[in-house]
């Protein structure tokens, strides 16, 4: 697909989420022990368009997925509409996080989005998601990650939901080329998360343009002054 054309197609998306980000978003004050980090987020898949991404630091009774059960409501929203919200304010909501945040905007391949967040010493763990929005309802995922010293570098692998089925039906995707936001594939899906097997070609979505292999987004956490 032509840059333009994902650009236009990217701005539409962004434009349809964008009205719950600013009460999504939630900054507690910097405090004694109170860190602040940047996570930059940089998308590195040839044709996916990476949907806002969800953010959070927490402590170790919080998990945002497990392998092989079903995922979240909130989880599964975001993993099939690119919509972040809300995942965020259920996140926002949890004894067990400190806070959530999320950038206002998709990420195009090769771009970049920064989101800045607290750490303390009771929640040093960053967890993070965000779907790749020409798909059902694969997402990237980052969990459990320490807050580094200075700094860290990590591999965001891509994960399937399972809450829609997997058809790769412009009728049931809602990013480019698709378009179908809202529209969810009635078929019977998985019921677990799991590593998303990729595009395959079988419907709307050529597997050149649009499948991936191995992870989908590089993810750098950097401790910044207060």
């Amino acid at each position: 697909m032509h840059k333009r054309t994902l650009l236009a197609a990217s701005a539409a998306l962004a434009l349809t989420v964008a009205a719950s980000f600013s009460a999504a978003n939630a900054r507690p004050q910097l405090g004694p022990g109170t860190f602040r980090y940047e996570v930059t987020i940089t998308n590195i898949t040839k044709g996916q368009i990476l949907g806002p991404v969800a953010v959070a630091t927490h402590n170790a009774n919080m998990s945002l997925f497990d392998l092989g059960a079903p995922a979240s409501s909130e989880l599964a929203f975001l993993a099939e509409e690119g919509n972040p919200a809300m995942l965020v304010g259920a996140l926002n909501s949890n004894a067990d996080v400190l806070m959530a945040a999320t950038n206002g905007a998709p990420i195009m391949p090769g771009a970049s989005a920064t989101i800045t967040v607290l750490s303390d010493t009771n929640n040093p763990l960053i967890s993070l998601a965000s779907m790749l929005v020409s798909t059902n309802d694969a997402f990237i995922g980052l969990r459990d990650v320490y807050v580094p010293v200075q700094s860290s570098r990590h591999l965001a692998n891509v994960y399937d939901a399972g809450s829609e089925f997997n058809s790769e039906d412009c009728n049931f995707i809602p990013g480019p080329p698709c378009g179908s936001m809202g529209a969810h594939d009635p078929s019977p899906a998985e019921g677990y998360v799991y590593i998303s097997n990729g595009i395959h070609g079988t419907a709307s979505l050529p597997s050149a343009t649009f499948d991936w292999r191995g992870p989908a987004a590089e993810v750098r956490i950097r401790k910044v002054q207060p």
